[in-house]
């Protein structure tokens, strides 16, 4: 491998772990976010679960004011739900769209993001090692 493909090779390798790495860490910022928002305005209430699903899960729910909402993004950390089930989940007041499971939180994303970092260095890793190897040889 000539030094200028080993080169371009390690950079590409590096730009998508680190932006791969990055993304995951900013998905659980954001989570971390919303429940800061969600936790500085509470509301409560029981929904229903209208659609259940591994990343999304739809909700209908009445606020105070007797306005019923189903926000257009869905619950946050919809794991385990089923369609029917009645939750109890907590949401901003300012924006009832902002929803989540009761009693979940960030915590929710830790694992899958980390999982997400493990892996993406785990494959890339093992690509700059060859790289290098290749390199050193010719």
């Amino acid at each position: 491998m000539t030094p200028t493909a080993a080169r371009r090779t390690t950079r590409g390798v590096l730009v998508v772990g680190i932006g791969i790495s990055v993304l995951a860490v900013l998905l659980v910022l954001a989570a971390w976010r919303n429940d800061h928002t969600i936790s500085s305005d509470k509301g409560v209430a029981t929904a229903e679960v209208l659609s259940a699903g591994a990343r999304r899960s739809a909700v209908s729910f009445v606020t105070p004011d007797g306005v019923t909402h189903t926000p257009r993004l869905g619950v946050l950390y919809p794991t385990k739900l089923i369609a029917g089930q009645r939750i109890d989940v907590e949401y901003a007041r300012s924006d009832p769209d902002l929803v989540r499971v009761a009693g979940r939180d960030a915590r929710v994303a830790l694992v899958p993001a980390g999982s997400v970092i493990v892996v993406t260095w785990l494959v890339a890793l093992p690509v700059l090692w060859v790289v290098r190897r290749r390199t050193k040889v010719e």
